[in-house]
């Protein structure tokens, strides 16, 4: 006990010695070399720095379609994935072995013969030609380099040639092989290495020279990796020097027959080979998407927005980006390929890229708010446009979803929805009627063309949609006066309030001012003059499909980090804000629009007529013109799925699209639900009560 005790400080104390003779061409003090030797020999290993112990190598995170296998992009800062060393080539582990430590499974992370070489070399040469480090000795350096929580000037500290900094390696390697095992460190380290061209860790480097995993390494492809870490950034053979990597290779092979680990002939013939790269470029970010699917591209976008407020993942948007570009997770989101492309195949029609208007889309799922597509008739690039072509046909602007410089698109009638939902919630029945004036002054102060002696006074779009309506009619036929008296009669406030309770995001300021200071005098809200977009749409009609149960809308299926646990920000975040019975009266009367029937008989024309027969299931929805038809709108839903449509021109509001566009969004509404719905079974809607349906009652909240 007492001998393997001394033989332990001994080699520490010849270790801290020889070191500062190899740095400094000269012996340390002789009470600093013991200074050093006792404090490594009485450091535990759980005192060493958690990067040590714990270490926090930056890893890519891979954003995946629905099916789990297919991917749409990586994110990362260092493209590296961390792979057991089970799944590493044994010929890459002998080669890394013969490149870097060929004494590694002799020594006990500090090699004295090493040492010794090393200060031999450099005193005959004048200058520091060879280092004395181990495998071990450059893990800990990579490590504490590549610390994300030190500064810059911390991590050039750690790897700054000084005495004092290779006596501090030395000492937590030995620290580091009393704990961990070599076939631990050998796997920390193949995890950690820079092999050059953007790769860290060899399942990168396997990857981008290869195109193969590092299971799959052949010896010659093994040996040219292993000779890149020692010169990563001139050495590498697709950005670098080719023929400086041939020598690194060949001087790897002779290393390994040196120690008996391949035959000579078969180096020969290795070296013989020419380097027989297959490169391949891991994708980064959302531009990076694969070039045949360029429309996924507003996905990832939207999908990065999310991931970026999510609290799981940093206290601040910025914490939470790096958090992704870092943490090695393994996202299944919820986007469908084939709906997807089904998508865009009908935007398409509607309006071809090069068309200066766009039909941004959005289709999701009832009950999980799980996004399956995204598409709109732009490509996804930062390419520049022709002047005065902001979004066209190249943006990377988020033309389905908003935030940033797009605030969305007015919803027409698509929000007199909000005003059934209040005044049903209110405790009025779908049979509530009123003879509807082809004009009707109300009380809400206005100004401009909609003002009679500064009061609001709409109009309907037809002289024909006057007369006896109720809900069911009203709502099918899409009669403005109407829903003008009744919100006077709910409130306006409790109109906007209603629509922002269903996931309405008032993201132009005039918009959120009106929301938060003006909504009791803002009656025309209920003829969608407030922008919103596609998704926004797509998730408060959802609710109504889900029988009043909101979820936000969500990119992921499910998200594992580096450790394969799973991650909670997946999970649906759903909440009831309707009563059950006021979501099913104002679904049974959005059967109206669309040519369907209401279960009490109650529908007498629509807007969509068609759309019913097209579809050959039950549907709701509504169809929404704005003024002057500058945009047009169409949402429709059955129990399963919800898809919204807008015609706009993001760059010229006053380019009115025009009212014929809006049966084009109608049969490419119904051609979606068609294909997304090809296995799923036929479901009705639920009928709502009859004292919903025609009793007069108090408020109708909860259930």
């Amino acid at each position: 006990m007492i001998r393997a005790h001394l033989d332990k400080v001994l080699t520490v104390l010849i270790a801290g010695l020889l070191a500062g003779l190899v740095l400094a061409g000269a012996a340390l003090p002789v009470a600093l070399v013991f200074g050093i030797g006792f404090s490594a020999l009485s450091t535990p290993y759980s005192e060493l720095p958690n990067t040590l112990r714990t270490p926090p190598t930056a890893q890519r995170s891979n954003l995946y379609a629905n099916d789990g296998t297919t991917l749409i992009t990586s994110f990362y800062q260092e493209d590296r994935v961390d792979v057991p060393l089970r799944d590493v080539a044994p010929v890459m582990r002998q080669a890394i072995v013969a490149a870097e430590d060929v004494r590694y499974y002799q020594h006990s992370g500090v090699d004295l013969r090493g040492v010794a070489r090393a200060f031999t070399v450099n005193q005959r040469d004048g200058e520091t030609r060879q280092g004395a480090s181990t495998l071990t000795m450059q893990y800990v350096r990579n490590v504490l380099s590549s610390d994300p929580r030190l500064s810059e000037e911390q991590r050039r500290a750690a790897t700054e040639v000084t005495t004092a900094r290779k006596v501090q390696e030395m000492r937590y390697a030995l620290a580091l092989e009393r704990e961990l095992s070599k076939e631990e460190i050998l796997s920390r380290y193949l995890n950690i290495a820079y092999f050059g061209a953007g790769a860290y860790g060899i399942a990168a480097a396997s990857r981008r020279y290869f195109s193969k995993s590092p299971a799959d390494l052949t010896l010659p492809e093994a040996a040219l990796l292993a000779g890149l870490v020692r010169s990563p950034h001139t050495d590498d053979p697709i950005n670098g020097d080719a023929d400086a990597a041939r020598e690194r290779r060949a001087y790897v092979l002779d290393r390994l027959v040196e120690t008996a680990q391949v035959p000579p002939d078969q180096a020969a013939r290795a070296k013989a080979e020419p380097l027989n790269l297959r490169p391949s470029q891991t994708p980064n970010d959302c531009t990076a998407v694969p070039a045949e699917h360029n429309d996924w591209g507003f996905f990832c976008d939207w999908f990065t927005r999310w991931w970026s407020a999510q609290p799981a993942f940093g206290a601040t948007a910025d914490e939470r980006q790096r958090t992704l570009r870092r943490g090695g997770f393994s996202i299944v989101s919820s986007l469908d390929p084939a709906v997807q492309r089904a998508t865009v195949e009908q935007v398409q029609r509607v309006y071809p890229t090069t068309n200066a208007r766009t039909a941004p889309t959005a289709v999701l799922q009832p009950g999980t708010g799980r996004v399956l597509a995204m598409a709109v008739n732009r490509t996804y690039s930062v390419a520049a446009n022709p002047d005065g072509q902001e979004n066209r046909p190249n943006t990377v602007n988020q033309l389905v979803a908003g935030g940033g410089a797009i605030q969305g698109y007015q919803g027409g009638s698509t929000f007199k929805l909000f005003t059934m939902l209040a005044a049903l919630e209110s405790g009025m029945p779908l049979q509530t009627e009123f003879d509807a004036p082809n004009r009707l002054v109300t009380r809400y102060p206005v100004t401009g063309p909609a003002s009679c002696d500064g009061r609001w006074c709409p109009e309907n779009a037809s002289a024909s949609m006057g007369g006896r309506q109720s809900m069911w009619t009203a709502f099918g036929r899409s009669v403005n006066t109407y829903f003008a008296w009744l919100t006077e009669q709910v409130g306006a406030d409790r109109v906007v309030e209603m629509a922002e309770r269903l996931g309405i995001v008032f993201r132009a300021d005039s918009d959120a001012r009106l929301a938060r200071y003006g909504a009791k005098d803002w009656g025309p809200f209920t003829l969608g003059v407030s922008a919103t977009t596609p998704l926004d749409l797509a998730g408060a009609y959802a609710t109504v499909a889900a029988e009043g149960t909101w979820c936000a809308p969500l990119p992921v299926v499910s998200i594992t980090d580096a450790g394969g646990r799973p991650v909670s920000a997946a999970k649906p975040d759903c909440r009831q804000v309707l009563d059950t019975d006021v979501a099913r009266a104002a679904a049974d009367a959005a059967r109206c629009p669309v040519g369907d029937q209401s279960m009490y008989g109650r529908c007498d024309g629509g807007t969509a007529e068609g759309l019913r027969a097209r579809l050959g299931r039950p549907v709701a929805g509504k169809t929404g013109s704005s003024e002057g038809y500058a945009t047009e709108t169409v949402v429709a839903f059955t129990p399963q799925l919800t898809v919204a449509t807008m015609a706009a021109n993001p760059d010229e509001p006053r380019d009115a699209v025009g009212q014929a566009v809006q049966s084009r969004l109608v049969e490419a509404v119904g051609e979606v639900l068609s294909f997304a719905l090809r296995d799923e079974p036929v479901r009705d809607f639920v009928p709502p009560s009859e004292r919903t349906a025609f009793e007069v009652t108090g408020a109708r909240t909860g259930n």
